[in-house]
């Protein structure tokens, strides 16, 4: 058995940006997730660390981030993690991992 599950709370870092593959859309923006700084029993500091998410919704969800989700909203998200390989125009090959969502709630709203 395996499990491919992300759970992600974070605030959205760009707007989504919608396109169209099949007539169906597909909207993509980077959401950020935040540790907190802390010290150790130690005494050692361990800074604040901010990892961003390459994040995908397809159908329907789509259309509903392209209406309601804008830089800054707080978002909780469920999916799963799927990586892509490409060549570039300079046949470099990149590799990007993205979260694709199956299930997310707008937890605050940028104004």
């Amino acid at each position: 058995m395996s499990v491919n599950k992300v759970i992600l709370i974070g605030n959205v870092g760009r707007n989504p940006e919608i396109r169209y593959v099949d007539s169906k859309p597909v909207a993509s923006f980077s959401l950020a997730t935040t540790e907190r700084a802390y010290t150790t029993a130690a005494g050692v500091s361990i800074p604040e660390r901010t990892e961003w998410h390459n994040i995908v919704m397809w159908g329907r969800q789509a259309e509903q981030a392209e209406k309601y989700i804008r830089v800054g909203s707080r978002l909780y998200i469920e999916g799963k993690l799927r990586s892509r390989t490409w060549e570039d125009r300079n046949t470099i090959k990149r590799t990007i991992t993205e979260v694709y969502v199956d299930n997310f709630e707008i937890l605050s709203r940028q104004q």
